[in-house]
């Protein structure tokens, strides 16, 4: 059985993941498609003017702090092995780490900055736009799915 401050850690990686999950479904589900039927020009300082306005400190907070929390609470699973529950914990940690987290990191992010570089009243920056809104929703849509299956496991750690 999951207690202590453990309990209370992975109590709050289900709430930071799930508020994570919660932002990127938005985008998957109908900010894209906003920008997408903008002109190129226009949907591109949309999508760079959001990129901007995220780094913001509480935005960070969550990412960063599901981040902080799934490194820690796979950590602690470790040492608890094989307590009840830690295999959901584990599998949680990951799905976040790896699936969204390192998606982050190694799909959209570089694609942000790539389309922040691009003349999108151009020829090939209205090109651009059209790729970069269809890849960075596919491996948003991933990263979504990763969160909120993260969040499910850590629910069903608790349960």
């Amino acid at each position: 059985m999951i207690e202590g401050p453990y309990f209370v850690l992975a109590v709050l990686g289900a709430v930071a993941c799930g508020l994570v999950a919660g932002v990127f479904v938005g985008f998957s589900t109908f900010v894209m498609k906003g920008l997408a039927a903008l002109p190129s020009a226009q949907g591109a300082a949309a999508m760079n003017a959001i990129n901007a306005a995220a780094v913001t400190r509480g935005f960070m907070a969550v990412f960063m702090g599901a981040t902080g929390l799934c490194a820690v609470l796979a950590v602690v699973t470790f040492v608890l092995w094989p307590d009840e529950g830690t295999v959901e914990l584990l599998l949680g940690s990951a799905l976040y780490l790896f699936g969204c987290f390192g998606v982050t990191v190694a799909a959209n992010v570089p694609r942000n900055e790539a389309l922040a570089t691009v003349d999108a009243d151009s020829e090939q920056g209205a090109e651009y736009w059209r790729t970069y809104v269809r890849e960075w929703t596919m491996w948003n849509h991933i990263r979504t799915a990763a969160a909120t299956a993260a969040t499910f496991a850590f629910i069903l750690a608790l349960t």
